[in-house]
């Protein structure tokens, strides 16, 4: 598994984009309850589109996952389930703390479980401390919770220094004690989608052997993932319908508004899915340690969550301290993705 470790960056990058910007089209969502708008996103993007994606990359997916091993397909759908937990109070997350302090949060508990348990888990760890590639991956790592740390300090910061007017002005049901609860939360579960794709690895291997090209293999694994985590919103967010009386929003309403809704939510699901596309296709360039690919596309979506949460005014009236610990914090998580490439690359080398 030699792979080209800083491809897999530029691809971890193009991931992190995504998501750190998908949960801009569901601001604009008129008229719908969260849960309406949420489990519409997820339906795009946990179900429709790994399908569509995985059939037209030639993966088989039907194939591949007929013949799978079952603990395989069991371990990885129980995963998804998990993450799926996180996935969901992720979303309250994005609600309670905005963009920018919900993501350096969730993200940091999600960074630290996801990269260090599956190298534990597979012996891997003392093999990591013994050589100068793994020094330098672990290093990148600790670079990458720095930068989280950093995030996330400023974001308490911030919501020291705005009034309630200014916070709401951005985040609309700002709380941040109870949303840093669910921000721990969904740190934890959310580590789930690392767990999963590393159970799902046999089935990556035999989508590679019936004819799927090595940087795309990783595509019906996703759909055995994220079926395990739809299942888990789709029951929540149907729950909370039934309770908060909001089965109606999608039919009832004026049709422009309804289109509108459902095109939003559907843009939402295909750019979050768009992330793990490009994760996927970056694990498979990372060589030995691939399991380093987590932190790194971590560290990429706080970059750009954070600069969207900027671009929402979300930081607007901090100070110049505050402003400049961001604007810091920004620079250690991208210096982490290159130190944790470096390794990547020296191991491969």
């Amino acid at each position: 598994m030699s792979g080209n470790p800083m491809l897999g960056v530029v691809l971890h990058a193009l991931g992190g984009v995504a998501h750190g910007t998908f949960y801009a089209p569901l601001h604009k969502v008129r008229k719908w309850a969260w849960e309406s708008s949420w489990l519409m996103q997820g339906l795009a993007a946990w179900i429709v589109t790994p399908w569509l994606v995985a059939s037209m990359l030639g993966t088989h997916p039907w194939e591949v996952l007929w013949n799978s091993p079952p603990r395989s397909l069991l371990l990885s759908f129980l995963f998804g389930a998990m993450w799926g937990f996180g996935s969901l109070t992720f979303g309250m997350t994005m609600r309670f703390l905005g963009m920018s302090l919900g993501m350096a949060v969730a993200l940091g508990f999600c960074a630290t479980f996801g990269t260090l348990i599956p190298p534990l888990v597979a012996g891997q760890f003392g093999s990591l401390c013994a050589t100068t590639g793994g020094l330098t991956v672990l290093g990148g790592v600790l670079v990458c919770l720095v930068g989280i740390a950093q995030c996330g300090y400023a974001g308490v910061r911030k919501e020291r220094e705005l009034t309630d007017e200014e916070k709401k002005a951005g985040i609309k049901e700002f709380a941040l004690g109870k949303g840093f609860l669910v921000a721990v939360f969904s740190g934890i579960m959310s580590a789930g989608f690392a767990f999963g794709i590393s159970a799902g690895k046999p089935i990556a291997d035999l989508a590679f052997a019936l004819g799927s090209s090595d940087i795309f293999k990783n595509s019906p694994v996703f759909i055995v993932v994220m079926a395990g985590g739809f299942t888990v919103n789709f029951v929540w967010c149907l729950l909370l319908n039934v309770k908060n009386r909001s089965l109606g929003n999608y039919v009832s309403g004026p049709a422009r508004v309804q289109a509108a809704n459902y095109l939003l939510s559907a843009a939402a699901g295909v750019i979050w899915y768009t992330g793990f596309f490009f994760y996927g296709m970056g694990t498979t360039q990372m060589g030995r340690y691939d399991f380093s690919s987590w932190s790194i596309h971590l560290a990429f979506v706080i970059v750009f969550s954070t600069i969207c949460g900027i671009i929402l005014k979300e930081w607007k009236g901090v100070s110049r301290r505050t402003s400049v610990l961001v604007a810091t914090g920004i620079a250690i998580l991208i210096l982490s993705t290159v130190v944790t490439g470096l390794g990547n690359y020296l191991a491969s080398h």
